[in-house]
C-alpha cells in the first residue's frame, strides 16, 4: 500500500498523541491535534475531516500497514493505547518490507565510486547490521557486478563535480599505448561505465573530436580554472552511443550494417539476448540465424564477435569480416607446435 506524506503526518500526531497517557483524547481532541500539526508544517489551514481521522485509526489497528494498533475506546469517548509502551514506531517491520530494505541496501553498497554513498557507509552498514539482527539471516537476491581492485574509481565524484560546475582540467594520463605520460587540457561532458569500468568523455582543447579516457589510466589531475570551459554542442549523448557497442567512437564514425551468422545451437542465445537495440533477425532456419544491427566500427564489437568464437561468423561488411578472421588466425597461431 502506497502513503503519502500527509498520511504519515497524521498517523505519527495520532501516535504521540495516544503515547501520551497525562491526558485523555477524545476524537475532537485528536482531530485538532491534527489539524494543528498538518498547518505548522505543510501549511494547510482547512484542518482535517472527522471521517479521515476515524479511518485512519482504523487502519492504524489493522495489519494493512503493520502496525496492528491496539487503539482502545474507553467511557465511549477517550481514545488510547491498551499497551502503554505501544508506539507505531518501535513496530517490529514486517518481511515484505524487510526484504526490499536488504535490495536496496545491495544497490546501495554497488554505487561504491561516487563519495556521496562514501558518506553514507555508515549509516547503510548500521542498516545492514539492524537488518541482520532482525532477520538472522544475512544473504541477497540480488548480486551486483563489481571489481573492488578497478583503480580510478576514486576519481568519479571529483570529476562529476567538473562536468556539473563545467570545470576544465589538466589531465595526466597514461594510455595503454603509450609509454609516457600526457599532460593536457580537457573539457570534461559525461562520466560513462561500460563492463564495470568507467570512462570519462571530453575533448582535447587541441582537438576537435571527443575523445574516451579510461579512469584507471588517470595518472593526476587538476582543475584548470583560468581556462574557459567549451561547450559540447554535439549529438545528444543518448544518440550518441546508442549507435555502437561500448564507448570507443569519434563524431565522424558512422553506424554500418553489420550481419552476423550464428550457428543453430547459439541463435537462441542471441536472440534472448541482442547484440544491441538495433538486432534484427534477418533469417531463422535449421542452418542457423543471420542478424543484421547497425552499429559503429570498434574494439568492443570486435571482441564482442570473437566472445562468440566459433560459433558465428561476420558476413557483411567485408572490413569487418576480415579484422576478426586476421585475429582469428593469430589467435590460432598462439596454439601451433
Amino acid at each position: 500500500m502506497s502513503i503519502n506524506k500527509l498520511a504519515l503526518i497524521r498517523y505519527k500526531t495520532i501516535d504521540d498523541c495516544l503515547r501520551n497517557r497525562r491526558r485523555k483524547w477524545t476524537l475532537d481532541d485528536l482531530i485538532e491535534k491534527v489539524s494543528d500539526v498538518l498547518y505548522d508544517r505543510e501549511g494547510i489551514a482547512n484542518g482535517v475531516s472527522k471521517r479521515t481521522i476515524q479511518s485512519d485509526i482504523q487502519l492504524m489497528r489493522s495489519d494493512k500497514l503493520g502496525y496492528n494498533a491496539p487503539i482502545i475506546v474507553s467511557e465511549k469517548k477517550y481514545y488510547s493505547y491498551e499497551d502503554a509502551d505501544f508506539s507505531i514506531t518501535t513496530t517490529p517491520i514486517n518481511d515484505a518490507d524487510m526484504a526490499k530494505m536488504k535490495e536496496v541496501v545491495g544497490v546501495l553498497k554497488h554505487l561504491n565510486g561516487f563519495s556521496y554513498f562514501d558518506e553514507m557507509s555508515d549509516m547503510i552498514a548500521r542498516l545492514e547490521n539492524d537488518i541482520y539482527k532482525s532477520t538472522h539471516n544475512g544473504g541477497s537476491y540480488v548480486q551486483f557486478e563489481s571489481n573492488h581492485l578497478l583503480k580510478g574509481l576514486e576519481h568519479i565524484t571529483p570529476l562529476h563535480q567538473a562536468i556539473m560546475n563545467k570545470t576544465a582540467l589538466l589531465i595526466n594520463y597514461k594510455s595503454f599505448k603509450s609509454k609516457d605520460v600526457q599532460q593536457n587540457i580537457y573539457f570534461p561532458y559525461l562520466l560513462k561505465e561500460y563492463r564495470n569500468r568507467w570512462f570519462l568523455i571530453a575533448k582535447n582543447k587541441k582537438g576537435k573530436q571527443l575523445v574516451t579516457l579510461a579512469l584507471d589510466r588517470f595518472v593526476s589531475f587538476e582543475e584548470a580554472s583560468k581556462e574557459k570551459f567549451v561547450e559540447y554542442k554535439g549529438v545528444d549523448f543518448e544518440r550518441y552511443f546508442g549507435e555502437l557497442l561500448g564507448v570507443t567512437r569519434t563524431e565522424v564514425d558512422r553506424p554500418h550494417k553489420v550481419t552476423l551468422h550464428f550457428t543453430p545451437d547459439h541463435a537462441p542465445y542471441v536472440k534472448t539476448k541482442p547484440l544491441h537495440a538495433s538486432q534484427q533477425i534477418m533469417r531463422d532456419d535449421e542452418n542457423g540465424m543471420i542478424i543484421r544491427i547497425d552499429v559503429i566500427l570498434n574494439f568492443e564489437l570486435e571482441r564482442e564477435i570473437l566472445g562468440f568464437g566459433e560459433c558465428v561468423k561476420v558476413l557483411s561488411p567485408r572490413l569487418l569480416e576480415k579484422r576478426i578472421a586476421k585475429r582469428l588466425g593469430k589467435a590460432g597461431e598462439q596454439y601451433e607446435g
